[in-house]
């Protein structure tokens, strides 16, 4: 139907035109001393003919568009065009007119005329058809390009989530082992936690994005998870401004976040250690900073950092097209993680 109508359009486009310089026309042969039966049919004839040689040409570069060094074509076509509608044109008028002799002998001394205006009109109409169609090319090319990077972005996405799962969801798998036999209740609690967990994973869309006060729920079932599995030792405290609550920021970006607290802070210590997770808004941005200890002496934080923190730089550009909303500090033993998540986007940009 689009097409159907897309043509319709096209043949009123080319009428009106037709019409149009009709009048034009009928104004310049008024001069002539020609009466109006005359002048009208000579005009409208004469435009008529040269719209349906546009229609033609239109219609022909809706299937091929020669490119910039086929150049001649147009010219050939419009030529061509020209001399078929002078000739159509020169034979209507001499049969439909042939006692008028004064009329005929004026057709005959203006036909070259006819034919030079018949071929620049043509060849104008051709050229500007068919910068029409090569600028419509020019943008599909440009929303397939944009598709297909969407496409490749949200790929790129997808693997990286992909690839953080794992690393948890094995230690979590080998807590439950361990925990089966010498405390079956709380594998048993484990389990349903980690269910819990992974069912609200595969509901969010790497796009998607959701109130902090969400985001911080699926955190907490993580942290549930990792309290069954290091007990007292891990002591987690999680600050949000009510204003903050509402901001939106991408789904499942939290968690790779405290992941790589708990590695970097519990793992090379036997006693308890405090991780701290504050949220704040302001000037148009939603604020998260992680906060955990570490020992220089046995742990890396720089290097560290590793795969979580420049996934998540990684996917923020991906969202974003920004490298500086996240970044880390290292001072008086502690390692910091300031993430920022600009509130002024509605939707995830498609392109970049």
């Amino acid at each position: 139907m689009e097409g159907v109508a897309s043509q319709v359009r096209l043949v009123l486009l080319y009428l009106g035109w037709a019409l149009l310089w009709s009048l034009v026309q009928v104004l310049v042969l008024w001069q002539t001393g020609f009466g109006w039966r005359i002048i009208v049919p000579d005009a409208l004839l004469t435009n008529l003919l040269l719209a349906i040689g546009g229609f033609a040409m239109g219609t022909g570069l809706r299937y091929y568009q020669p490119s910039l060094r086929q150049a001649g074509y147009l010219l050939g076509w419009s030529l061509g065009l020209a001399g078929i509608s002078a000739t159509i044109f020169y034979w209507s008028t001499h049969t439909l007119f042939e006692e008028n002799a004064l009329y005929l002998r004026f057709v005959d001394g203006t036909l070259a005329v006819r034919v030079a205006f018949n071929w620049l009109m043509l060849l104008l109409m051709l050229l500007l058809t068919w910068l029409w169609f090569y600028t419509r090319e020019l943008q599909e090319a440009e929303n397939r390009k944009a598709a297909t990077e969407k496409l490749a972005r949200e790929a790129e996405l997808y693997n990286l989530r992909q690839q953080l799962q794992p690393h948890f969801l094995f230690n979590s798998l080998n807590s439950i082992s361990a925990l089966a036999v010498s405390r079956p209740e709380q594998a048993r609690t484990m389990v349903q936690q980690l269910s819990d967990f992974l069912r609200g994973t595969l509901r969010q869309d790497n796009n998607q994005l959701i109130p902090l006060a969400e985001e911080l729920k699926q955190l907490q079932l993580y942290l549930d998870i990792e309290k069954v599995r290091f007990g007292h030792r891990l002591q987690v405290e999680v600050e949000a401004t009510e204003e903050s609550q509402t901001l939106k920021m991408p789904a499942l970006l939290l968690q790779p976040v405290v992941e790589n607290a708990i590695k970097f802070g519990l793992y090379d210590t036997v006693g308890e250690t405090a991780i701290k997770v504050e949220a704040s808004a302001a000037d148009g941005y939603l604020t998260i900073t992680t906060q955990n200890p570490y020992d220089p002496a046995t742990s890396q934080p720089r290097k560290g950092t590793g795969f979580g923190l420049d996934s998540i730089q990684r996917r923020l550009y991906l969202l974003y097209a920004r490298q500086d909303l996240l970044r880390t500090i290292q001072q008086d033993h502690q390692f910091t993680t300031t993430i920022k998540i600009p509130q002024h986007y509605e939707k995830m940009p498609d392109n970049r």
